[in-house]
């Protein structure tokens, strides 16, 4: 058994705010898989590190520096702060394609083992129950229609000037080939774990989503004679 609460679900679905005020709620360790692929996608682009197999990324990720979770920064490589970068529209299709790559996933992996091993906590990706921590005490999936999931994202880029024009069948467009790419990739594809519970998003209110995880927490923390 692995003291993990393990969130995965497709792009979009909420779960990376959901998992940070569940962690929030419970006061434990938050950590957000998905800013760390956009981060090393972003990284290898400014650097012209091709997007496939070889010595390029080999020594790419040989030499990286990885900083998650500082009191002043999400993540930070190579010391230089990506917090913000990272959360760009085209920054989502950069971590696509580079997080189908065997090497890069079996970097962070590695990485996100480390740090879910030093204390309890959420993790959110795609694989966290599936690949990364599949013995973890409590499994959700948390999950939303496409289109939900399209008129979310589109309302987050314009709250933050980050739309760039962009309409929502662009965005719908996104959505779902970011869910085919995620589905159909040979390296640890997303799909439901067979013991993890499923939470559709569509119509439930933010408040209504946090304590039904509250609620799936606690639940799964008690079979396992552990406190949250």
């Amino acid at each position: 058994m692995q003291k993990v609460i393990a969130i995965d679900g497709p792009s979009g679905s909420g779960k990376s705010t959901m998992a940070k005020n569940l962690a929030k709620e419970l006061n434990i360790l938050y950590i957000d898989t998905g800013a760390m692929y956009r981060a090393l996608a972003y990284f290898a682009s400014l650097k012209d590190i091709p997007f496939q197999e070889g010595e390029s990324l080999t020594r790419y990720l040989n030499d990286l520096t990885i900083e998650y979770g500082n009191e002043d920064a999400l993540i930070r490589l190579d010391g230089e702060d990506l917090s913000q970068k990272i959360r760009e529209h085209q920054v989502s299709a950069l971590a696509s394609q580079f997080s189908q790559l065997p090497s890069v996933r079996k970097f962070l992996i590695g990485f996100q083992r480390d740090l879910g091993q030093k204390t309890i906590c959420v993790m959110e990706g795609r694989d966290i129950s599936t690949v990364v921590f599949p013995e973890a005490f409590c499994k959700i999936f948390v999950t939303a229609s496409a289109e939900v999931r399209a008129k979310r994202r589109l309302s987050q880029l314009v709250e933050t000037g980050k739309d760039e024009g962009i309409s929502f069948e662009q965005v719908l467009k996104d959505v779902e080939e970011r869910d085919r790419l995620d589905i159909e990739r040979e390296v640890s594809p997303l799909k439901v774990a067979e013991d993890a519970v499923v939470v559709d998003t569509s119509d439930l209110s933010p408040a209504d989503v946090l304590k039904r995880l509250i609620e799936i927490s606690q639940e799964k923390a008690k079979g396992h004679n552990l406190s949250l």
